[in-house]
């Protein structure tokens, strides 16, 4: 039987089970949290990055979830620098030049400021600056795709938490937390 485990990665955590950087180096990893054998990531977040990951014991399953190719969603929630624009979310539903070439279209939406965990250490926050929040949600897994997509189109993201890959979610998961699925 597969087994299926859902888990809100923290902030400043790296999203694999050891830690290659450099010597002396002790970095968190997925090994301080999840004590289960045989499971691994499906795909990674960002070590700055929040939110859910989800880990199995079957590879097909593993491919699936993490290859682009089968377009399984992703939905993240950012919080940005400045009032995001009509203009903005109508860039990224369309979809967003970047260095590597054109992303597929996304939704994108304004969000209230949800109701999450206090991140440790907060994000910067500026006073003559505000901030908002936008729902976003992915059909790719490009390396920090969020992020300079937020950035190409002037919206610089403060804070990334990614909350739905495809039918599981993040829900009653607090940061370090896991559940079987």
């Amino acid at each position: 039987m597969t087994r299926v485990i859902l888990f809100n990665k923290p902030f400043d955590v790296l999203s694999q089970f050891t830690d290659r950087g450099t010597e002396g180096s002790k970095r968190a990893t997925l090994s301080d949290f999840i004590d289960v054998p045989k499971v691994y990531p499906a795909g990674r977040l960002d070590r700055d990055s929040e939110g859910l990951m989800v880990l199995t014991d079957n590879g097909k399953l593993q491919a699936k979830i993490s290859n682009p190719k089968h377009k399984m969603t992703k939905t993240y929630w950012a919080q940005v620098e400045g009032e995001i624009t009509d203009e903005a979310l109508a860039r990224l539903h369309k979809g967003v030049e970047l260095k590597d070439g054109m992303t597929r279209p996304a939704k994108a939406a304004r969000l209230e400021a949800p109701e999450v965990w206090e991140r440790v250490p907060p994000i910067r926050v500026r006073k003559s600056i505000p901030d908002s929040w936008l729902e976003l949600t992915i059909s790719e897994g490009r390396n920090r795709q969020v992020r300079r997509m937020t950035a190409a189109v002037g919206f610089p993201t403060l804070r990334l938490i990614r909350v739905r890959i495809g039918d599981w979610h993040l829900a009653g998961l607090q940061p370090g937390q896991w559940r079987d699925a």
